[in-house]
């Protein structure tokens, strides 16, 4: 009031007696409200501006980083009857150590001296190939000495070839002379009797030349009968030349017919030899197959197939084994939609079934019972879900809280946070409720930024 009337007014007699001023005041627990409605929402618009770690979330399961270390199914190499059991689901075991024994069911390998009877196999097999080599050695030397002998008997022809034509030479001149000297002793005697008729020489004389006539002319026969011999000689030594050849070269080749039944023969029983060797070999390595090892250390999950007698096919599974001392790692299936935004070395925060955790992807500082990882692997195509397959590999250098878990098994659940940049809250929020992707900043900055830096 302004307190220029000297009247007072009393306030709370008029409010005691008029109802509708109690009305009008605001209710004491209205402004409690009021108060803590308008403290909350400030505290919101602070909130807002906190800064919030952007993650992509995926689900998955424990596994092993390299395919050395992950379950394998151990299979037999031949079929057989389960004969004796040496270990049972759990029981660790090392390389090379006996799981089971089996027995042949094929009657192709029943004869329990089928080795020694095929080694008898080989050794005959081995013999007759010496065999056929002998064989073929002395074709060859019978080869060579026929090629020998071809080349004295023509060497042996040719010389008496030579000395035959030599001899018709010689003969010829012979038969030339001693026809000259018979027409000489043909004219003395024609003279002779032309003188004798005209009483020049006496009778003595003419029947001497008749004589002489006589005596040349038996000798030009003679001489033209050793003539002819010479001539029919020196055919036939042509003759005989040419028979030489044709019959050495007969039997070379029949030599050679021989080497090359031979050798065909020795290609066979080669061929055989290696057949016969290539079952020893089959047989010796299939009765090693008669003993499963354990191809590695590890465990006994499962056993596929059960009790003694049991028949087994070829390549079929026996038991798991679990490799012992594997390198963990995470399979962690992400939507295609944020696979742009991951590379191999991006930080992870993993939650396990089984290990109780306060997640806080936002603030991983803050998180309570998660493991830190590292992508390792991206996947350059999806699964058959559509999702991208991350593998996750430990990241505990240097810190010992993210040590994963000593327990921890393959197969186990496993969720997954691969963290991003830091924004403010707000932004995130408005992020969600748009869909958008999360905002990506690139940890691997080009060589000049970095040089500025």
């Amino acid at each position: 009031m302004l307190n220029i009337s000297k009247q007072r007014v009393n306030v709370p007699a008029i409010e005691n007696e008029v109802n509708s001023l109690h009305t009008l005041h605001s209710p004491k627990t209205a402004r409690i409200v009021y108060r803590w409605i308008l403290g909350i929402v400030i505290v919101l618009i602070l909130v807002m501006f906190l800064p919030w770690q952007q993650n992509i979330n995926g689900k998955g399961y424990v596994t092993a980083l390299t395919p050395k270390d992950r379950p394998q199914n151990i299979q037999n190499a031949v079929a057989g009857q389960i004969q004796h059991w040496y270990v049972r689901e759990g029981d660790y075991v090392k390389k090379g150590d006996t799981l089971l024994t089996i027995s042949e069911i094929k009657d192709d390998y029943f004869d329990p001296q089928v080795l020694v009877r095929t080694q008898e196999q080989i050794e005959a097999k081995q013999a007759a190939i010496n065999a056929y080599n002998a064989k073929i050695q002395a074709t060859d030397s019978q080869i060579s000495s026929l090629r020998q002998g071809l080349q004295l008997s023509l060497e042996k022809t040719r010389n008496k070839l030579l000395q035959a034509r030599l001899k018709v030479k010689s003969d010829s001149a012979d038969f030339i002379a001693i026809n000259r000297g018979f027409d000489i002793t043909k004219e003395r005697l024609e003279r002779g009797e032309a003188m004798y008729k005209d009483g020049t020489i006496s009778l003595v004389d003419l029947e001497s030349r008749r004589v002489k006539f006589q005596e040349d002319q038996a000798k030009v026969t003679s001489q033209s009968q050793k003539l002819a011999i010479s001539r029919n000689e020196l055919i036939n030594a042509r003759i005989e030349l040419s028979s030489v050849q044709v019959d050495y070269q007969k039997d070379i080749a029949k030599s050679f017919s021989d080497r090359s039944s031979a050798l065909s023969s020795l290609a066979d029983g080669e061929s055989e030899l290696s057949k016969l060797k290539n079952k020893y070999e089959n047989i010796r390595i299939r009765r090693e197959q008669y003993v499963v090892h354990a191809p590695q250390d590890g465990y006994i999950i499962k056993t596929l197939k059960a009790g003694i007698g049991e028949t087994i096919k070829e390549g079929e599974s026996i038991v798991t084994l679990q490799p012992d001392k594997p390198d963990l790692a995470v399979e962690l299936y992400i939507k295609a939609m944020d696979l742009s935004l991951i590379k191999p070395g991006r930080h992870v925060r993993l939650e396990f079934d089984g290990w109780p955790a306060l997640q806080f992807s936002g603030w991983p500082g803050t998180s309570v019972g998660t493991f830190g990882g590292t992508v390792a692997i991206v996947d350059r195509v999806n699964s058959k879900n559509g999702e991208y397959r991350l593998l996750i590999k430990s990241d505990h250098e240097g810190n010992e809280n993210d040590k994963w878990p000593d327990q921890l098994r393959i197969g186990s659940g496993v969720n997954g946070f691969v963290m991003l940049k830091d924004v403010p809250i707000w932004w995130e929020v408005w992020r969600q409720l748009n869909g958008f992707p999360p905002d990506y900043l690139s940890d691997i900055l080009p060589a000049e930024e970095k040089e500025k830096k």
